[in-house]
Formats: structure tokens, C-alpha cells, sequence
């Protein structure tokens, strides 16, 4: 792609004698006929950080943050420090990946300045949002946020072969996204520790420990300074205004009697002189901050009826997967595995879960595997037993089934008065829905998986024959069908431009309507999951256990992320997350911008199940038998229920009902 020229630099953008550096980039500048700047996000003693535009997508809007480092001081010493910084933040940066530290993209010289292309991280720093508060912040908003902070400061402080100590942390440097989640920014005086050394006094006064004023750094010192941190957001007084170490002459309770004497205790603990006398790293620290307010759960009702025994102690446990579950008590809930990026629902809510109750549940003769259809009061779903059934949404009474001559995998498709099926048995049914009296079939040459798409006077499908076909809803003729080289059991996503579907040799297509190839890109294993699309990028997941968002337009990949298993599930898009599910048992939430991940909520079983969305709340089923609500926002579970087998069938809401069938042989209608 040919960008715009890069815009040569005039008189007035030469270094500034008088101050020592160079004006500022404006506007409209290029760098690297590639980055376009769209404006300045902050400016330091030595670097700049802007956003800017990456015209490598020019049909999406990329953003990133890139932050330059000038050299031009005429000390030798002042220009080795600032490019041993700028070296030290780009190589730490690159070896990285935690949900909270943004992700490096390039970095590059131009002429007397080092530039590093990072994540455009949405939102505010917490010196900003602490500045907009005229009223002391609520002790469970700050507790979230040093909760997360402590999160990614284990990660550092547990790097191999030596932890990583920041040595400045502070309000400043710590971004809050727009899912209000803390995002650790400005790596430049970052360090890796190695016991006894010293170094050059280096931070923020106010909030470094004395030691660093010594050149000394350890894990302990980032907890002096999350302590200083958590000082100031708590009584909005800014250290950096009082003498050093003073904080003895402004005790939290005078300045906000609402503060717990617990976090008190906390943060006076993480202020100490001494180094010996704090938390020596994060994780101690977050294990006395776990500890604030951890419920303990009595004898008694939690919630109209439900009732539990006291239980032993407060930590979630996991209950086995063949566990039975007993009419009105809570099944046991599976403990989410910890991740950094995970929001995990607290102890008390997790075990107090309540499961719910089915409105119905219509048995067929075999597993339900595929995800049910609705239209104009009934529900159809197909069954491993050869047929395809027709219940009322109401009750769940049968009113007809129309038999293939093999096992339905595909889910069904309603279109006008039809609705189309496809079976193992290598063909295509279209049925009148109101009837179930078969209207024509299309064979193809091998088992049809892939779930049918109507559009306009055609349905697009694909077979294990290795071919996509269009077919004529009318009359049932073939229009046209594509050779991919390989079986399709992903279902067509169908736009007035462009068909688009995976392959079990790995190829993602996207073809236009008279079948003419757009692109096509091609991941390690094959992709069963049926794509999304959103913001201009396609979503999809592979069994090589990836996630991959492509430009709409090119097939290029915008980003990746990486699960622990191979991906069956199909992603679904809410605003500015894609949710996704995994044969690792997770249900992942990510950023659509970077594929950063939001939560990850782990069942006891696989999740082949693609999930459905319904107001503030994310429907998904997983082999371990349970339908799973959860929050989208934090992923805190809702409620659960429990079938008599895996869940593999994925859910359709109407009508705040979500129905969902279960290799149980039921379907079932359960209350959002």
C-alpha cells in the first residue's frame, strides 16, 4: 500500500537551541510513510508520546500510541542515558504479555529521536480521574483497582531469571480503559533486579521509596510506591506537594474517615521505611488485600429460596463434572483459573450462584448438538436421531418432525415459510415450516455440517464435499458452488458484498456473490468456527487455538490472540467485545481493537458451545453438562444449570428465554 509522503522537516522543526530538543510533531506528520499522527497524548522531560493513525489499514481506522525519546542534549551522559532508556523500555516491552501492559507493534530511529509504536490504550490515568473527584472515591473502586495492579506487578515480580521491578509506579502511569480495567503504562525506568545492585537514583518523589533515592530497587519498593499510590486516591492529596516520607503527618482517617482501618493497615504497612518492614512483593500484598471484607457464608438463606450449608471456608471449589445436582441447592460452581487480565467474581458470589429452573424441556430420541431456530411461536432444532423437530415456544408441546435419513448436526435456518436443514445424509431439506412437509432437497457429495445462511433468494452452505453452494430458494437448482479444497462445516456469514466461511484445511474465503475469490487467508489448522463481523474486521477461531481478526477488505491480520485448546465455538460481537469459546474450557472475553483479553471464565469441560448474548448478560453451554450465564462486563457468573449431558448445542434467546439442547436428548427453555 502507498501511504502519504512523508512531510519533510523545515527550519522551525529543527531542534530548538534555546530549549535544547525539537518542536513538536504536528498533526498530519508521517513517520515511517506509515504512521500518520493524529496528535499529542502527553509530553516528558526527555520523550513525547502521540496518537497516531497506522495507514497500513486504510480501511480501518487503526490507532496507536508511539512515544518518541529526543537526544539532542550535548552531554554524552544525558544521550546515553536516554537511549539506554529508550533500549531497556522497548526490549522489556517485547518480551511482555500481560493484558495490562500494552503490546509493543514497532519501533524505529528517525534522525536524533527513538520511536516506539505501542497499544492506544482508551481512557484515563488515575491522576486524571482522581483530579475530577471533588468527593473521596468509594473503598471498593479503589480496593478493584489495586487489586489489578497487584496483578500485573506478580507478573513482573515473578519473571525469570530476575523480576522486573518498575520503580515508578504512581497514578499517572496507570490508564483505566473503558472497561475499567488499569492498564500499567510507561516502561522507560523499568528494571530488571538482581540482588545487592545499585544504580542511578531514578522515579517520582513522592512516591519512590527511600531506597531508590540510594540507587537501590527491589519488589519491595513498587510496594512502597502502590502504597503511595493507594494514599493518594484515597484522600486526593498529592505527594508530590509534601515533604518526602511525611505520611505519618497525614494519616488516611483524617483525611477520609470513611476508609476502612483494615486498608489502613494495608497501605501504612506498604509505607514503612524499612524495605524488611512491608510486603516483600504483590502477590503478599494482594493476599492481605484479598483478605478485606472476605465474606463468610452462614447457615441459612442466601438468596429466596435457596439454602446452603456453612461451608468450611470461602474459597471457590470446583465440584466434579459428573456431580448430580439436586433440585433447589445450588450446584457447586468451577473456580475460574486465575489470569492476569481476569476480573474473577468474588468468593461469596460465586459459591451463592443459584441455578434456575427450565420453563420446559422437549425430549428427542438422541443428543441435540446443533443450535435451535425460532420463528412466529415455535422452536426447531434437529437431533442426532435423523429428524427435525417443530415444538411450541410456549409449552414445548411437539407439533411436527420431518426425518432425514441420517444424524443433523446443522443448525437450522428460517426463511419466509421455509426452513432449511442440512444432514450427514449429504443433502440440503427445505421444509415449510408451518407444516413439516418436505418442499424440495439438493444433494451435495458429502455430509453437510455447515449450517445453511438465506439471503435474499438464495441460501449459501457449505459440504464435506469440499465445495460452497448457492442455491435457489424457489426451486432448489444449484446457482453456483466453489471448490475450497478441503470440507466446510463452517457456516457462510453473507454480506451484500461477500461470502465468507472457513475450511478444514485451515483457509478462511471470502468470495463475492458470483463466487470470484476476494482473498483468502489461511491459519495453521482447520477453521470450524463461523465468523463474525465487526468495526470492519472478521472474527473467527481456529483449532490451531487462535483467535484471528482480518480486515474485511484484505484478509490481513489485524491481530491474534492464542487460547490453551483448539476453537470450535463462533465468536459473537457486543459493542467493543468479542466473545469466544474454547476446547481449554474457557469462555474469553477480548478487546475487538487489539484481541487483548478482558476476562476468561473456566468450566469444568469443553466449550464447543457458541455463545449468545442477551442484554448485559452472555449465554454458552460447555461439556460439562452446565448452561452458563455470566456478566459480559466482568464475567462474574449469573447463574448455572445442569443437564444430564454435554452441552454442545449452542443457545438462542426470544423473549427472555434462552433455549439450548444437551447430548441428554432435551431441549431446553430456561429464564434469561
Amino acid at each position: 500500500m502507498t501511504g502519504p509522503s512523508t512531510r519533510q522537516l523545515d527550519k522551525k522543526d529543527q531542534p530548538d537551541k534555546s530549549s535544547g530538543r525539537r518542536t513538536q510533531l504536528k498533526p498530519g506528520d508521517m513517520l515511517q510513510n506509515r504512521y500518520k499522527i493524529m496528535g499529542t497524548l502527553g509530553v516528558g522531560g526527555f520523550s513525547s508520546v502521540y496518537q497516531a493513525r497506522d495507514m497500513r489499514f486504510a480501511a480501518v481506522t487503526r490507532l496507536c500510541a508511539i512515544k518518541e525519546m529526543v537526544t539532542v542534549s550535548k552531554s554524552k551522559a544525558t544521550q546515553e542515558l536516554a537511549k539506554k532508556t529508550f533500549e531497556t523500555e522497548a526490549s522489556i516491552l517485547a518480551t511482555l504479555e500481560h493484558p495490562a501492559i500494552p503490546e509493543v507493534f514497532d519501533y524505529f530511529s528517525e534522525g536524533s529521536s527513538n520511536y516506539l509504536v505501542m497499544e492506544f490504550i482508551r481512557g484515563k490515568d488515575l491522576e486524571a480521574v482522581s483530579g475530577a473527584r471533588k468527593e473521596p472515591i468509594e473503598e471498593a473502586e479503589i480496593l478493584d483497582w489495586a487489586k489489578q495492579i497487584c496483578e500485573v506487578m506478580i507478573y513482573l515480580h515473578n519473571q525469570k531469571p530476575e523480576p522486573i521491578v518498575f520503580r515508578d509506579l504512581k497514578p499517572s502511569n496507570l490508564m483505566l480503559d473503558q472497561h475499567n480495567r488499569v492498564r500499567l503504562i510507561d516502561f522507560g525506568i523499568a528494571k530488571i533486579f538482581r540482588e545487592g545492585s545499585r544504580g542511578t537514583m531514578i522515579g517520582t518523589e513522592g512516591y519512590s521509596p527511600p531506597e531508590q533515592y540510594r540507587g537501590e530497587s527491589s519488589p519491595a519498593g513498587d510496594v512502597y510506591a502502590l502504597g503511595a499510590t493507594l494514599h493518594h486516591l484515597l484522600t486526593l492529596r498529592d505527594p508530590r506537594l509534601e515533604p518526602p516520607f511525611s505520611w505519618q503527618e497525614r494519616p488516611i482517617k483524617d483525611l477520609n474517615p470513611g476508609v476502612s482501618v483494615a486498608l489502613v493497615a494495608i497501605v501504612n504497612r506498604c509505607l514503612s521505611y524499612k524495605p524488611a518492614e512491608r510486603y516483600q512483593n504483590a502477590g503478599e500484598l494482594k493476599d492481605a488485600l484479598d483478605q478485606l471484607n472476605k465474606p463468610s457464608v452462614p447457615t441459612g438463606l442466601l438468596w429466596p429460596g435457596r439454602e446452603t450449608t456453612a461451608l468450611q471456608n470461602t474459597s471457590a471449589q470446583a465440584a466434579p463434572s459428573d456431580a448430580p445436582a439436586v433440585q433447589g441447592q445450588t450446584p457447586a460452581t468451577p473456580a475460574p483459573q486465575q489470569q492476569p487480565a481476569q476480573v474473577a467474581p468474588p468468593a461469596k458470589e460465586v459459591e451463592s450462584s443459584p441455578s434456575v429452573t427450565p420453563i420446559w424441556r422437549f425430549k428427542c430420541e438422541d443428543e441435540i448438538r446443533s443450535k435451535p431456530a425460532i420463528s412466529d411461536g415455535l422452536v426447531y432444532v434437529g437431533a442426532y436421531d435423523n429428524n427435525l423437530y417443530a415444538v411450541d415456544i410456549e409449552n414445548g408441546e411437539f407439533k411436527w418432525k420431518y426425518p432425514a435419513t441420517d444424524g443433523i448436526g446443522s443448525a437450522p435456518a428460517v426463511h419466509e415459510d421455509d426452513v432449511f436443514i442440512g444432514s450427514a445424509d449429504n443433502h440440503l431439506y427445505c421444509i415449510n415450516r408451518h407444516n413439516g412437509r418436505l418442499r424440495w432437497r439438493y444433494e451435495t457429495g458429502g455430509p453437510v455440517y455447515s449450517s445453511p445462511t438465506p439471503y435474499y433468494s438464495y441460501v449459501f452452505f457449505g459440504s464435506d464435499d469440499g465445495h460452497l453452494h448457492a442455491v435457489n430458494i424457489a426451486t432448489g437448482r444449484a446457482i453456483w458452488k466453489v471448490n475450497s479444497h478441503g470440507p466446510i462445516r463452517s457456516s457462510p456469514l453473507v454480506t451484500d458484498k461477500a461470502i465468507i466461511f472457513g475450511t478444514e484445511e485451515g483457509y478462511i474465503f471470502s468470495i463475492d456473490t458470483k463466487s470470484k475469490t476476494n482473498w483468502q487467508f489461511q491459519a495453521r489448522r482447520s477453521v470450524i468456527s463461523s465468523p463474525a463481523l465487526s468495526e470492519g474486521m472478521i472474527f473467527a477461531g481456529s483449532m490451531d487455538n487462535t483467535v484471528y481478526a482480518l480486515d474485511e477488505n484484505s484478509g490481513w491480520a489485524v491481530w491474534r490472540a492464542r487460547t490453551n485448546r483448539p476453537i470450535i465455538s463462533s465468536p459473537i460481537v457486543k459493542d467493543t467485545t468479542v466473545f469466544i469459546g474454547s476446547a481449554d474450557g474457557k469462555l474469553y472475553a477480548l478487546d475487538i481493537y487489539t484481541g487483548r483479553q478482558i476476562w476468561a471464565w473456566e468450566t469444568e469441560g469443553q466449550v464447543a458451545s457458541s455463545p449468545a448474548i442477551f442484554e448485559d448478560a452472555v449465554y454458552f453451554g460447555s461439556t460439562d453438562g452446565y448452561v452458563y450465564s455470566l456478566t459480559t462486563k466482568k464475567g462474574q457468573l449469573r447463574w448455572k444449570y445442569k443437564t444430564d449431558g454435554h452441552v454442545i448445542s449452542s443457545p438462542v434467546i426470544s423473549n427472555r428465554v434462552v433455549y439450548i439442547g444437551s447430548s441428554d436428548h432435551h431441549l431446553y427453555a430456561l429464564p434469561v
